[in-house]
């Protein structure tokens, strides 16, 4: 299975905060949307970092309560691990446990087009291995 079979299902909707936007933008949209990471654009809607819980808790270690005021392009995590369409989830997978990352932005031909965490890509697994198992009882049920 691809990662385009993964956003087939979940979709493609990808929540941005541009690079002059504060951290408290940023977590402000993580609370609104419940998700643990948004993508930061520079000034030319190009993917420039991406943001995540973990770079919140990282930046109020080191910087307290101000953090929430620093703009968000001097916290985000740089250069963004990505993948294509065509990925296998397994590739994706691997890719996130060397980079220890979570999310992963989806990108074809220069363009963000989709965003995915590794619950997406355990869901993904997890609901292949039922299938397979189902497919495989049912074939165990017409010989017996």
């Amino acid at each position: 299975m691809s990662i385009s079979d993964v956003l087939h299902g979940k979709g493609r909707h990808v929540v941005t905060v541009r690079t002059s936007d504060t951290v408290e933008t940023a977590v402000r949209k993580l609370v609104d949307e419940r998700i643990g990471a948004v993508v930061v654009e520079d000034q030319w809607m190009r993917h420039a970092g991406i943001f995540s819980e973990r770079d919140l808790v990282n930046a109020i270690a080191e910087h307290g309560a101000r953090a929430l005021t620093i703009p968000v392009e001097k916290l985000m995590t740089s250069p963004v691990v990505t993948c294509r369409l065509t990925d296998r989830v397994e590739t994706a997978m691997a890719a996130m446990t060397m980079a220890k990352i979570r999310h992963l932005p989806v990108v074809e031909d220069g363009r963000l087009v989709g965003i995915v965490s590794i619950g997406d890509l355990v869901k993904h697994r997890l609901d292949e291995k039922a299938l397979e198992a189902n497919v495989l009882l049912d074939i165990a049920r017409l010989h017996a």
